[in-house]
């Protein structure tokens, strides 16, 4: 048991490693010379638009059951005029950046570490590299500042279209006009609420491409490997999704919500 704890934590310190030299050649191809603008357009409408769909119906839905299940509690304590205050606080802070996040997680690290390691079983980044292409700055680079880029869109995309699926969900049991209910909505937020969330989107965005991108580009030979890279890319972006959000939080709370 202590040899396999040992090669275990050996293991895992040899891929932080790694991480840190992918992150490093990641870097440096930023500010190098030819930026893949192409690539990068491209990759913008293939995670930002092809994932509005499934954000927007799954902000959706979120608003709409939320302000279900808040409504009987507030109206127990008599604060039922608080409902969209709380729904719009609730749904800005926290609840639509991270939704939106493991949405992600589970659409765009799948699918660019499935690309990315089926390129590299095909041996394409390989004949890229011959060929004295820089697959680094191509594949990689344009696939990050996509997602670091599309995720926070996608966010705030998806808070306006949760707040209103809280706007038809309250309205089921009372009655409130839509601009009320935004004004409502809007006047409870601060630039201190908006503003964090923004910024933490921005970061799992980039935990987004980053993961998806090294998962696929460093995958094994094989067809397997890369059913490997895609489940891997997700269970591991969703992880960092979740403590990228608890240091925000923590950082916030001390800055903005003392």
């Amino acid at each position: 048991m202590a040899e396999q704890a040992i090669t275990g934590w050996r293991k895992w310190m040899i891929g932080i490693g790694e991480q840190c030299v992918f992150f490093g050649r990641f870097f440096r191809n930023i500010f190098a010379g030819g930026f893949e603008w192409s690539e990068f357009v491209r990759q913008c409408y293939e995670i930002g638009y092809r994932s509005l769909m499934l954000v927007g119906i799954t902000s959706f839905i979120m608003g709409f059951v939320l302000i279900l299940q808040l409504r009987p509690s507030l109206v127990s304590l008599g604060a039922a005029s608080m409902l969209p205050k709380t729904l719009a606080v609730s749904f800005v802070r926290e609840m639509g950046p991270v939704i939106t996040a493991i949405i992600c997680a589970g659409k765009i690290a799948s699918s660019i570490g499935a690309e990315l390691g089926s390129m590299k079983v095909t041996e394409q980044i390989d004949a890229m590299e011959v060929s004295g292409a820089n697959p680094i700055q191509y594949l990689v680079v344009t696939r990050i500042i996509a997602a670091s880029l599309m995720v926070p869109l996608l966010s705030i995309i998806g808070d306006v279209i949760g707040l209103t699926g809280g706007f038809l969900a309250l309205n089921i049991n009372d009655s409130i006009s839509f601009t009320l209910y935004f004004q409502k909505c809007i006047g409870s937020l601060d630039f201190s609420d908006f503003l964090p969330a923004v910024i933490k989107t921005i970061f799992f965005g980039f935990a987004i491409g980053f993961v998806g991108c090294y998962k696929g580009y460093n995958s094994n030979k094989g067809t397997e490997s890369v059913g490997i890279a895609a489940n891997s890319a997700v269970v591991t972006a969703s992880l960092w999704i979740f403590v990228i959000d608890a240091i925000a939080v923590q950082i916030t709370s001390f800055l903005f919500y003392k």
